[in-house]
């Protein structure tokens, strides 16, 4: 335990310790902090406490403004960190504690804080990991009798993203305009999307590079993911629709994909891993893997329009739901030589389940526009409107204490036309 006060329900707890990027008005300096409770550890002050074999000479990578440094030192250095972490916080360690003039300078309160995005990503890939999704899409698309396509459960399937439009929690995200062509029997117009809709997903960063024309092995693949972020990779399903044959999504979903700020580590999930789900048919020997590399993230959404008191929870879903684990996502990735940089992200692709309420698009939850969702008051949506922001969160549940990742938020501001 630490000696600072953290509540049970608090995303960041002694046993959590996401790294972010953050800055404050009295220092606009982006530095590297941990989340703990009601406060953030500023790395740069602390950074000459991290003398284990693997950082004593790498302490510099917490002076930096970005995570790619670290991300890049590999599961060695990881966990000595949180080592190192957990001992200077802990309740019986001195060392902060009873050092008045080191706590005024690396304990900044979370309500001081701005939060960036924790790294320079190089590269962002979307995968299509859920099962449920893909086939709710698929019946959606093509009808009941063929709803997932016939390599699906054969390879993960994904596509290259727009590393440039990755924006951290708290940034407005404008409605796109595009081609959509609503009536078959005419020509496609341009104009605003009139089905803007959220992603439910969630993303893992990149730890060590790797050279071009070598795969990661499955073996290897856990030790190239840091840690994992909450998505949301905004989509303009109309756009989307008309554009997306035979090259797969462009502008219906560059124009946005919203993280959550606070990077929680693979060590920090363990304690949650569950069984992988049961895959069939068996999949290629370079995708097997026997170890468990599933985890139990209950994940949440809200849409709270621009007038609205309250949001409305429109979606409860689970990371555990994915079908590809992160492992098998990051071996198919660099099977084909593909090299990978520290920082670069990856997300899951929605992630839905088998109940209605665990759907995680508007596209599922209204099928399509062919039924409302229910928010407070009367409210009711079947796309997402300008003026309302959708907040994702998602935790690990543990006895007594939870390893969050805080918020994933956004709101639509309206198109410029």
């Amino acid at each position: 335990m630490s000696f600072i006060e953290i509540s049970q329900e608090s995303h960041f707890s002694y046993y959590n310790l996401p790294y972010g990027v953050f800055s404050t008005d009295k220092d606009s300096r982006h530095r590297i902090g941990v989340a703990i409770g009601d406060y953030v550890l500023d790395l740069s002050e602390v950074s000459h406490l991290f003398t284990g074999p693997e950082l004593s000479a790498a302490s510099h990578v917490f002076r930096e403004e970005t995570l790619n440094s670290l991300m890049g030192l590999g599961n060695k250095a990881w966990s000595e960190a949180r080592e190192t972490l957990q001992r200077i916080l802990s309740r019986d360690e001195p060392i902060i504690r009873d050092d008045k003039d080191l706590r005024a300078r690396c304990l900044v309160a979370m309500s001081d804080v701005t939060n960036h995005l924790p790294a320079k990503i190089g590269d962002y890939t979307d995968f299509y990991s859920s099962i449920q999704h893909a086939t709710n899409c698929g019946v959606i698309i093509r009808g009941p009798d063929n709803p997932l396509l016939p390599n699906w459960r054969h390879l993960p399937v994904g596509y290259h993203g727009r590393a440039s439009s990755v924006i951290v929690s708290g940034t407005p995200v404008r409605r796109p305009c595009g081609q959509t062509k609503p009536n078959q029997d005419k020509p496609p117009v341009f104009g605003p999307t009139k089905l803007l809709d959220f992603e439910l997903e969630m993303g893992f960063f990149t730890g060590p590079g790797t050279t071009l024309g070598e795969p990661v092995p499955i073996d290897k693949a856990g030790e190239h993911i840091f840690g994992m972020v909450v998505v949301n990779d905004w989509s303009a399903r109309d756009v989307q629709k008309w554009e997306y044959v035979p090259l797969g999504p462009f502008l219906g979903k560059s124009f946005g994909t919203t993280i959550s700020p606070w990077v929680v580590t693979m060590d920090a999930l363990r304690p949650f891993i569950v069984d992988n789900p049961t895959q069939e048919p068996q999949v290629l020997p370079y995708l097997q893997h026997d170890d468990k590399y599933s985890f139990n993230v209950e994940l949440e959404v809200s849409i709270k329009p621009q007038d609205a008191v309250t949001p409305s929870v429109v979606s409860r879903s689970n990371l555990k739901y994915l079908y590809w684990t992160l492992k098998q996502q990051l071996a198919h990735h660099t099977v084909n030589g593909c090299n990978i940089n520290p920082g670069d992200m990856m997300a899951t692709g929605t992630i839905s389940g088998l109940t209605e309420e665990s759907y995680g698009s508007m596209l599922e939850l209204s099928w399509r526009g062919t039924r409302t969702v229910e928010l407070e008051d009367g409210v009711t949506r079947k796309f997402i409107a300008d003026g309302d922001t959708v907040t994702m969160s998602g935790f690990c549940q543990g006895e007594g204490y939870r390893v969050g990742f805080g918020e994933c938020s956004g709101k639509v501001l309206p198109a410029l036309v």
